[in-house]
């Protein structure tokens, strides 16, 4: 089989093959999606679909690093408006990132990827301390690389995680991937007539109070000039899209033209 047919038979229907804009990028997952269409918990089919974009993204040589949430067991600050104390939710949370983390991995592993979780808080039976250097060396040996327990501390959230652990391990671009295809000035569950944006500058995001990470996500790309591209999930093969740089969902970064590109 050539090369041109293996890179044809790795990628998914609907997608060209082309050069990748990325060759090295930081994939936020949320928690809840792992839920599928439950409240709570994990469901198989849906890890599995998942997982499979990641696998073809991996399959072409993108160097691709995971944060995934855990949204869809608990969530800290839910949990401190229950009287909780704060500090202890979060670290609840950052556990159930954890059990995420390994689920990704076992379907990972059974797609036939190599995978390696290194998590913030140590729990040596599951998963390598959080070194740096070390996941990039996994990288460049074309290991997909999972984070979990956030960044290690309580009052920081999963994005804030996604924006720190791309800049150190020289990501060039974070992709959020969620429920919806991309970032609108209003809810598009509640409002018929939101309005979705092709493109933003990081500036309006925060000013507008824009649901796409954070303020100190969007702080640390805007400093670091780390582009985000938040689209929808569940539409087989837009993760490998995305890393393309097809037009899909919303591309959050400097150029101050960005707003003219909404629809």
């Amino acid at each position: 089989m050539t090369e041109n047919a293996t890179r044809d038979a790795d990628t998914p229907a609907g997608c060209e093959v082309a050069e990748p804009r990325w060759r090295r990028v930081l994939l936020k997952l949320s928690g809840e999606a792992f839920a599928g269409g439950e409240p709570l918990g994990i469901d198989p089919d849906t890890v599995a679909t998942i997982a499979r974009q990641i696998a073809d993204v991996s399959r072409t040589g993108i160097e691709i690093a995971i944060v995934v949430g855990g949204g869809n067991m608990f969530r800290g600050q839910k949990l401190a408006e229950g009287g909780v104390d704060r500090a202890r939710a979060d670290y609840m949370g950052m556990l159930a990132t954890v059990v995420n983390c390994l689920a990704l991995q076992d379907v990972l592993e059974r797609e036939g990827v190599v995978t390696r979780v290194q998590t913030a808080i140590a729990m040596g039976q599951v998963a390598e301390p959080y070194l740096p250097l070390r996941a990039i060396r996994h990288l460049e040996k074309g290991r997909v690389v999972i984070f979990g327990a956030g960044l290690g501390a309580p009052f920081f959230s999963t994005d804030t995680t996604a924006a720190q652990r791309a800049l150190e391990i020289k990501a060039q671009a974070v992709l959020k991937a969620t429920k919806v295809d991309g970032v609108y000035d209003a809810d598009p569950a509640t409002n018929p007539h939101a309005v979705r944006f092709d493109t933003l500058v990081y500036g309006e995001v925060l000013a507008r109070g824009l649901k796409v990470m954070d303020a100190t996500a969007i702080s640390l790309c805007m400093d670091n000039q780390l582009p985000i591209v938040v689209f929808d999930l569940l539409t087989e093969g837009n993760i490998l899209r995305a890393v393309r740089g097809e037009k899909i969902g919303t591309l959050v970064g400097a150029d101050e033209g960005g707003t003219e590109g909404r629809r």
